[in-house]
């Protein structure tokens, strides 16, 4: 059932229907619904981040949250900035990129970036369909934007190593997409990206960052288990997860 009636923000103006079925992007054999909320120009800032609140986030202009009949994996995560203490692998992996700077760009297509894009979907997510991407679905996907959305471009001596597209929220930052350079594993620039974030929270005094979905079986959204304390939003409700992200809900 929807919980959208929870929320305290004006909703009635607001409408949601689910989607058709389609292929699950994260366990095989497994078919999606998205409930989706429309219509994209109600959805400012102040409204997504009560949607993120409970469980939804956005592709683009597209605001959703899985809403699957028989299936309750995907669990909406934030960190909690001011309790989160770095593992030893993720201090190691800070020093590590000391020497990336990041800086703010304007929410447009670049053709340095979007090539950045095209080699790491066709290294991290081959045959997936986001490695044949044009530069018009590029745009929809990280461009296109009716919220408070940052685009940050993080180079090393020059080179460009990452792109990452950030919502600000009244309480946090939501994690919209990251991109890195494919050719460097042992950077972890994933991990540095979040971490870059969590720091960025902590400097505006924002208590939460978003990640999205995470889900127990897929290899895909482990990382974001190992980010301590991390919490879930389970049957409504955001509660701390246990050590290795072993939650539970009821369905």
């Amino acid at each position: 059932m929807s919980r959208i009636n929870e929320c305290k923000l004006p909703f009635s103006l607001l409408q949601f229907y689910n989607t058709a079925t389609y292929p699950c992007s994260y366990l095989d054999d497994q078919r999606s619904i998205s409930e989706v909320a429309t219509p994209p120009h109600l959805i400012t800032t102040e409204v997504y981040g009560e949607l993120v609140r409970n469980g939804f986030r956005r592709s683009g202009i597209f605001t959703y949250r899985p809403n699957c009949e028989r299936c309750s994996a995907c669990v909406p995560v934030r960190i909690p900035v001011e309790r989160f203490v770095p593992n030893r692998s993720q201090r190691r992996c800070a020093k590590r990129n000391m020497d990336l700077r990041a800086r703010e760009l304007p929410l447009v297509l670049f053709d340095e970036h979007f090539e950045l894009y095209q080699r790491y979907q066709a290294a991290r997510h081959p045959g997936g369909g986001m490695d044949h991407d044009s530069h018009e679905q590029y745009a929809n996907f990280l461009l296109q934007s009716r919220v408070d959305s940052r685009l940050i471009e993080f180079t090393e001596n020059g080179e460009l190593r990452m792109v990452s597209i950030i919502d600000i929220l009244n309480d946090g930052v939501s994690s919209v997409y990251t991109f890195y350079d494919p050719d460097l594993p042992s950077a972890s620039f994933g991990t540095y990206n979040i971490l870059w974030q969590i720091a960025q929270c902590s400097a505006n005094k924002l208590p939460y960052l978003y990640l999205g979905y995470w889900i127990r079986e897929s290899r895909k959204m482990s990382y974001k288990a190992g980010f301590r304390p991390i919490e879930g939003l389970l049957d409504g409700v955001w509660q701390e997860l246990p050590p290795e992200g072993n939650a539970t809900r009821t369905t």
